[in-house]
């Protein structure tokens, strides 16, 4: 027996009298567009019965009791830029998306936070607290397409990270709707509290299974009035990498720390259509951003990163301008510009362990016959590496991909490294966390859902798979 019903009439109706016929659509062409999200591959489709478009709390909590008295599964929606089939509504059912909640509610620069709605997009709140004159630290790839919301439910990463940490360290409190209904706010604006479990750091992470957030309230900083951005470019890979570590150990500080290989630059040339530096000579690049509060500091750790660089054999360094960081920002794009079916792997390992993992891919690429590439967040560990089905037929790329995801997350995971570090395990990676994961820990992880989700109706099949 089916654990979901089908969305009938009286669901229907009842959401209608809920929302309004502005807030809901079952067009058959409209729906269509909610069977995925960044994800191509047509294996992983599901098209929903009804999309609901929620303007207030209120309105999220009334779907999901409803959801509840009919026993119909709901998966919510941000900007629809998962990477791991986050947002594919597997069993049909009611697809809760919250564009419509996109306010900027409060911008407190004395206290340096600011609250938003869910479907506020990243670059709108990183735009308002500039506005400011403040910022705000997070800075996803996809921030442009991205809510505040989806991050919060990946923990997105981003390029940041190595001094700031993920999204979850820019939150102080979220305003949520459980699975079962009730609106409640997690954490506090607070530099520390340990009353209790830190509820608002299992949310952020937790893929919408354990709740939709529909507000958030983020933390705000001064912005460092000095800047620097520098490449190094490097022929060996090797030299390249030893890079992060070096200028850790060195007190540089940097705000950010990210790696390109030389497959990687050559994608980006062909999507942006421009020459960059060293693409044909075998170039790999470390992109070192420093901030400062003063100028002299600033100088001093920017001549510390170029001499690391250059007794590493850099064979240039060079200001990284508007083309590098393109180059860096646009390796989803690029990538689906080389190969319409491509997976965008976020593989992390421990900073020590990147040499060892960069190694052994060209063995694993060769053994399965795939192309590929690596861009990194190398400042943290996380290797982004960009699997591309280039002519290979698609019943032959849906054969191997098992098998090479076996062999590259065994040689993860004996380097003391883990599935994902940002895009979330999903609906593609299900198999994988059960093999890979701890059964005591999946079992404790699994428990929390279920207390929490009793119906098992919110977001099902991502990260665990309970069947139908």
């Amino acid at each position: 027996m089916s654990r979901y019903n089908k969305v009938s009439k009286e669901l229907l109706d009842e959401l209608l009298a809920l929302l309004g016929k502005h807030n809901m659509t079952v067009d058959p062409e409209k729906l269509d567009t909610f069977k995925t999200d960044e994800e191509t591959n047509p294996i992983y489709f599901h098209t929903p019965e009804v999309v609901v478009f929620p303007e207030s709390t209120e309105q999220v909590a009334g779907v999901m009791k409803l959801a509840n008295k009919y026993k119909v599964p709901v998966t919510p929606r941000g900007g629809g830029s998962s990477l791991a089939c986050g947002a594919i509504p597997v069993y049909n059912g009611i697809v809760l998306c919250l564009e419509k909640m996109n306010k900027v509610l409060e911008v407190n620069a004395d206290a340096l936070y600011m609250i938003a709605e869910a479907g506020t997009i990243t670059t709108e709140v990183q735009a308002a607290a500039k506005a400011a004159g403040l910022y705000y630290a997070g800075d996803p790839s996809s921030k442009a397409s991205s809510e505040i919301g989806g991050n919060i439910s990946t923990n997105a990463g981003g390029s940041r990270v190595v001094k700031y940490g993920t999204t979850r360290d820019q939150v102080y409190w979220l305003e949520i709707v459980t699975p079962t209904g009730e609106i409640t706010r997690v954490g506090k604006r607070l530099q520390k509290n340990t009353t209790g479990y830190a509820l608002e750091k299992l949310i952020c992470g937790c893929e919408g299974t354990l709740g939709i957030v529909t507000k958030v309230c983020l933390k705000l900083r001064p912005i460092a009035p000095f800047h620097f951005d520098l490449v190094g470019i490097f022929k060996n890979v090797n030299d390249a990498l030893a890079v992060p570590n070096q200028l850790q150990k060195a007190g540089v500080q940097p705000t950010a720390i990210e790696f390109l290989n030389t497959e990687a630059i050559q994608s980006a040339e062909r999507f942006l259509g421009l020459e960059l530096p060293y693409s044909k000579e075998d170039g790999n690049y470390i992109i070192v951003t420093v901030d400062s509060y003063d100028q002299d500091d600033l100088d001093n750790r920017v001549a510390t990163a170029d001499e690391i660089c250059q007794n590493n054999h850099a064979a240039e360094t060079l200001v990284a301008d508007e083309r590098i960081w393109n180059a860096r920002y646009c390796n989803g794009e690029a990538a689906r510009n080389d190969s319409r079916v491509f997976l965008a792997e976020d593989i992390v390992v421990p900073i020590d362990k990147i040499p060892d993992l960069v190694a052994k891919l060209p063995e694993i690429k060769e053994k399965y016959g795939i192309t590929t590439n690596v861009v990194a967040h190398i400042g943290d560990g996380n290797i982004h590496v960009n699997a591309m089905k280039m002519d290979m037929p698609l019943e032959k790329w849906n054969e191997i991909i098992p098998q090479y995801h076996d062999t590259l997350y065994t040689f993860v995971y004996s380097l003391g490294g883990c599935l994902s570090g940002e895009h979330g395990i999903g609906l593609r990676k299900i198999a994988e966390m059960k093999k890979f994961t701890d059964p005591v820990e999946l079992g404790m992880m699994e428990a929390i859902k279920k207390a929490l989700d009793p119906n098992l109706i919110l977001n099902p099949s991502k990260i665990f798979d309970f069947g139908n």
